[in-house]
């Protein structure tokens, strides 16, 4: 890694603060990062990392302080603004646009170097897009094709694409690596190291503190929108940085202390022969009072399976059925069973984001909620406060529309739904893809209470220490098929579970 404490400065944030409504979002913010300097940007949900990045990227403006690049006042009016000046960022949840094509997505706002006499030169601008996806490390893509149909973490990598291709002085990175599997990581990381050879600077936002560590000469650390303190590379350690996140020290290990995997003999949901897109013949059981953890490659076919399960998707062959022998076709019927589905994608998925916390909470339990025909108002705000205590939901009220929580607050509020519909059988995507290590101990804890109560979990995850630190029953995939079935035990360890599924 180069040495770059005697660098110039690129960005200079001094005094930045943003608050929205009583929300003290930041607060007198100040720090600095210098050229060729990969620097981390680390903290619970809600520490102000993602405000601050996106005033950095255009997308909102500070109330006070002021940001300096390159020793120059910088006060982007917009996106467009601070890509001209050389700032660009990769979001966090979804960032491109259905409708239009890939080459379309990656030159969003600047089609107008492809504009000739007012006409736009459709072949010039796919080809420089293929350009930009090979500059990354992406092949195979069609340029023409329409974004549609492409997976999350496809998205995400033309989103890298675009941000690459403006040949950025300062690349701001938004929780990107969580939506991406190996192979994109990959991607990601080669990136990073270009930037930083090329005397270029990021800023690297992430819950993973091994990730931090790995790639960053610095790690910044925010707290409840303030400033902390920052960490060179000779003073990290994962303890130092969970105590400064959440001001308190952390537990080494947060997982379940057990390794009693014993299984009830009750199933309580089955599925037989599924077929569907990359899936082959997959058969599998699932207990009351099981945690089942499904793990693999991100094209491995176990998200789709989630969405069989719950009759979100039709398989083209094979049957899903609850304990009683009902079918699952529909998520109706999943719903009338007592099943629970909190997908891997927040905004786009498990939440309604334009909605307030009570409206996504109470929206699946109406009928729980209704007096001949009429729902009451007064019932609808009691649940909502109800399940945002249990949960500890950090909102202003239950009125407060989703898309201003943060990432960890949107992923308690997607499951605060399905715990107020008491389900008994939940299939969580990624339950913790996002999110921070304060938000990740609760939900681990919620799992395990879950577990004790004789619900029936299935866990699909694509972190292996999740998988192996919370399942009574792993199932590995590989290829679309089942490679390998592994119960609770000490002697289970990553590499394991990795010989299954590549």
């Amino acid at each position: 890694m180069s040495e770059v404490k005697d660098n110039p400065i690129i960005l200079r944030a001094e005094g930045i603060s943003k608050s929205f409504g009583p929300t003290k979002a930041l607060v007198n913010v100040s720090f600095e990062i210098r050229r060729g300097e990969v620097v981390g940007l680390i903290g619970e949900n809600g520490s102000g990392k993602s405000t601050f990045s996106t005033i950095a990227a255009g997308i909102q403006k500070q109330d006070a302080g002021q940001l300096f690049l390159d020793g120059q006042p910088y006060a982007p009016v917009d996106i467009t603004d601070a890509i001209a000046h050389g700032v660009s960022m990769v979001v966090q949840e979804q960032g491109t646009l259905n409708g239009i094509s890939v080459a379309a997505n990656i030159f969003a706002g600047r089609e107008q170097q492809f504009t000739k006499a007012g006409l736009l030169d459709l072949r010039a601008m796919n080809a420089a897009a293929a350009e930009a996806l090979d500059a990354i490390g992406v092949t195979g893509v069609d340029p023409a094709q329409l974004v549609n149909g492409m997976s999350f973490e496809e998205r995400k990598l033309l989103e890298v694409a675009r941000a690459e291709c403006s040949n950025p002085q300062l690349l701001i990175i938004d929780e990107t690596t969580t939506a991406l599997g190996k192979e994109g990581r990959d991607v990601m990381y080669r990136l990073i190291e270009k930037m930083r050879k090329g005397n270029r600077s990021v800023l690297f936002i992430s819950h993973d503190i091994e990730e931090l560590m790995s790639v960053c000469d610095s790690i910044i650390v925010l707290r409840d929108g303030q400033y902390i303190g920052a960490l060179n590379r000779g003073e990290m350690n994962v303890s130092t940085l969970r105590r400064m996140m959440v001001g308190r020290e952390i537990a080494e290990n947060f997982y379940r202390g057990d390794y009693d995997g014993r299984l009830t003999d009750e199933v309580a949901l089955r599925a037989r022969h599924i077929c569907y897109g990359p899936m082959k013949d997959v058969s599998l059981e699932l207990h009351r009072g099981e945690i089942l953890g499904v793990g693999g490659l991100t094209d491995c076919g176990m998200h789709d399976l989630g969405k069989v399960l719950f009759g979100a998707l039709k398989p083209d062959y094979g049957e899903v059925t609850v304990a009683d022998g009902s079918r699952i076709t529909t998520t109706g019927q999943a719903v009338k069973n007592r099943m629970a589905y909190i997908s891997k994608n927040r905004d786009t998925e498990a939440l309604m984001s334009a909605g307030s916390v009570k409206d996504n909470i109470c929206l699946p339990n109406l009928s729980k909620l209704q007096k001949f025909g009429l729902v009451s108002p007064k019932k609808e705000m009691e649940t909502a406060e109800k399940w945002g205590k249990t949960l500890s939901i950090k909102m202003q009220s239950p009125k407060q529309y989703c898309m201003y929580l943060s990432g960890g607050n949107k992923q308690k509020v997607s499951i605060a739904k399905w715990l107020a519909s008491e389900a008994e059988i939940y299939i969580f995507d990624c339950p913790t893809r996002g999110i921070d290590i304060g938000v990740k101990t609760d939900i681990y804890r919620l799992l395990s209470d879950l577990k004790q109560q004789g619900k029936a979990i299935v866990m699909i995850a694509e972190e292996l220490p999740e998988l192996i630190g919370m399942s009574d029953r792993i199932l590995t995939f590989k290829d679309g098929e089942i490679s390998g079935e592994f119960l609770r035990s000490p002697d289970i360890t990553e590499h394991t579970l990795i010989d299954y599924m590549i």
